[in-house]
């Protein structure tokens, strides 16, 4: 699955990475297991994902490098809403004990965060809660969130 660049590596601690990620029931019907080759350009047997699955073994291994700090960069943009949900929904658990700074322009994605800051043509213009941000109808974070939300709505 080339979640560590090397030949070892710890099997049970990659299924679970891949587990949180939201990639265990794909990773079950694979035949190869773990030693299924991402692509066909490993061999004809390689298979291809599917830009989400590739995101969710992108996040599995982030989450396997164990590191304190972890940022993730529009880290379910390629998911489907049912899958984004789940990966959001187990967010604090995947992210258990470490600090993660989430990049993202989806604004339903940072409802889950403790602390939100809201850049604009460069500068820090705003900082808080999604409560505490969506309460001030001047604040470009409530206007990005109601032109959003609008799709859903209408």
């Amino acid at each position: 699955m080339n979640l560590q660049a090397g030949v070892d590596y710890d099997e049970e601690r990659v299924k679970a990475c891949l587990e949180s990620a939201g990639f265990g029931k794909r990773l079950a019907k694979l035949e190869a297991g773990l030693e299924t080759k991402l692509g066909k350009d490993f061999g004809i047997e390689g298979i291809d994902v599917s830009g989400g699955e590739a995101q969710k073994i992108a996040l599995a291994r982030a989450l396997y490098k164990d590191t304190d700090f972890i940022i993730l960069d529009e880290p379910t943009a390629a998911l489907d809403p049912i899958a984004e949900y789940e990966v959001y929904s187990r967010m604090d658990e995947i992210t258990k004990g470490k600090t993660a700074v989430f990049i993202s322009h989806r604004l339903s994605s940072c409802r889950f965060c403790q602390d939100i800051v809201v850049f604009h043509q460069g500068q820090l213009i705003q900082q808080g809660s999604h409560d505490r941000l969506i309460e001030n109808p001047y604040g470009k974070y409530y206007e990005l969130w109601h032109a959003q939300a609008k799709y859903y709505t209408d």
